[in-house]
């Protein structure tokens, strides 16, 4: 299924870069009550993940996520959605002690001729 999720996102040309810093040796129980509570909700309104990565080297404690969108107005859409969902305060209220910064990003894809296949 992951397979599946990553060929449907893989093309969206604008993307969600989120990074949580996560309270120290808390990042098990953070990742167990976004998967719990968080997830559910994120597929349903957001969509399908581009993935899910953790900090090794450099600065540590860290969560990023990425989610991708076909355009501002589909983010800005999807992310009302994600709000207003009833259960998302829950996620909000379970993570809230566990988190001590949060930076998001939107990115856009960028074209490079040298990556280009040749026709």
């Amino acid at each position: 299924m992951q397979t599946e999720l990553l060929a449907l996102a893989a093309g969206k040309p604008l993307v969600d870069h989120r990074i949580y810093t996560i309270r120290l040796r808390k990042m098990g129980e953070f990742i167990e009550v976004f998967d719990r509570l968080a997830m559910p909700i994120l597929l349903r309104t957001l969509g399908a993940p581009l993935g899910f990565w953790t900090s090794q080297v450099g600065q540590l404690n860290q969560f990023v996520h990425l989610w991708g969108y076909d355009s501002l107005a589909d983010y800005e859409q999807r992310a009302l959605a994600r709000d207003q969902h009833p259960g998302f305060s829950a996620y909000l209220a379970a993570s809230e002690h566990l988190i001590v910064a949060q930076e998001t990003r939107l990115i856009r894809r960028a074209t490079l001729a040298s990556l280009e296949a040749p026709q």
